[in-house]
């Protein structure tokens, strides 16, 4: 890891908060059991852990899909150059391991400003459903590879907008 490097004028330094229902409420859903309400099913052999999310697949000539996306980790310092937002559907990651993953988020609307994002830290068993158009940055995970169960809007039309930001944004994890 390079030695921390005060941030330029203009750049963030980026730390992680924890990942609850309630911080990430302005972004979207957390997709966790914890805490949430279930009932039994297959005669008690499972557990239901029923609507734990929003998943918003409404625009006209779109389906649901289903993938598998495997993230590796990025060097550190990270630069945070773009973010991206989804203006048609929501966007979940179901982690399929119990590693945490950092997630960069800014709020729905116009683009983004460096002030307006924020960092947080999942516990490895929690994964994230972008509500649509919240702006987020790709998948960041820390020290090895991991899968994630994505579901998210397939269609003919485009759905997925990118802002760059003029000269990048430093972010640190400490």
């Amino acid at each position: 890891m390079e030695p921390f490097v005060e941030p330029a004028p203009g750049f963030v330094t980026l730390t992680p908060q924890s990942l609850s229902r309630e911080a990430f409420a302005p972004f979207g859903d957390v997709i966790e059991t914890a805490g949430r309400d279930h009932f039994s099913i297959n005669d008690g052999y499972a557990d239901r852990f029923h609507n734990l999310a929003d998943v918003d697949l409404t625009e006209a000539d779109g389906k649901p899909l289903l993938s598998i996306f495997r993230a590796r980790p990025r060097p550190r310092p990270l630069q945070v150059d773009m973010m991206e937002r989804h203006p048609m559907s929501s966007q979940a990651f179901i982690p399929l391991s119990d590693t945490p993953f950092l997630v960069l988020v800014a709020p729905a609307g116009e683009a983004p400003s460096p002030e307006s994002l924020t960092l947080f830290c999942t516990n490895g068993c929690q994964g994230v459903n972008f509500a649509r158009g919240v702006w987020h940055f790709p998948l960041l995970v820390e020290k090895v590879d991991q899968e994630f169960l994505v579901v998210d809007r397939g269609g003919p039309e485009q759905n997925c907008d990118l802002h760059y930001f003029a000269d990048g944004v430093r972010g640190v994890v400490e």
